[in-house]
């Protein structure tokens, strides 16, 4: 299977709010049952309770426990989407940057549990969803290294090809801390001083 082509999760439903609606419901559901119970432990009739629905109606949405773990993957990098696409990525401004960073970071911060549970649980995903997952999660590692490489091209940084691409996955990955050590880190730091920190610490490392 190409890893472009998106994974489809089926519904006998043609009314398209009312399965953004459900299925809303069925992530934030699934998030806080995986969270506790992890994915193999919790039940689709588990869902359909803490959802709020019969599992009847549960399976007008969905087919299997995975499409529901695919749902919650894809939830995430649609509400990145939507917060870094307007930003211009070849403006080739610092300024670009790190209010790419802030929204992405802001994402992480909304989305905590969400982060987490895909983290822990995505391996459970049949091969073309992972795939497809996969190829979303270097999607958003492509938007900060276009922009990346925008600052390069106009002179406001000066780095690599090799060090554009991998400061890209740095700034990924540094942000998703804030969801995996939490624990720790939310106790010292606000989200704002967190990315802010960040910012600094990997832009110095990039001058």
């Amino acid at each position: 299977m190409s890893m472009e082509k998106k994974h489809e999760v089926k519904t006998s439903v043609k009314d398209e709010n009312l399965i953004e609606k459900r299925r809303e419901q069925m992530i934030r559901a699934a998030v806080t049952l995986f969270k506790e119970k992890g994915f193999h432990r919790a039940t689709t009739r588990e869902i359909a309770k803490e959802a709020g629905f019969s599992i009847g109606t549960l399976y007008e949405y969905i087919r299997t426990k995975e499409d529901v773990l695919y749902l919650v993957c894809d939830s995430i990098y649609n509400e990145v989407h939507n917060r870094l696409s307007q930003i211009n990525a070849e403006n080739g401004t610092i300024g670009d940057l790190k209010t790419a960073i802030r929204h992405y970071y802001g994402v992480i911060d909304d989305m905590s549990d969400e982060f987490v549970v895909m983290y822990q649980e995505s391996k459970s995903l049949p091969k073309g969803a992972l795939e497809y997952v996969l190829t979303k999660e270097l999607e958003m590692v492509k938007i900060f290294h276009k922009i990346i490489t925008g600052c390069i091209q106009a002179g406001e940084l000066g780095l690599t090809d090799a060090q554009a691409q991998l400061y890209a996955h740095t700034l990924v990955v540094q942000g998703q801390m804030w969801a995996f050590r939490r624990w720790a880190l939310r106790k010292e730091y606000t989200i704002e001083q967190f990315t802010e920190l960040q910012m600094e610490l990997l832009l110095h490392g990039m001058k």
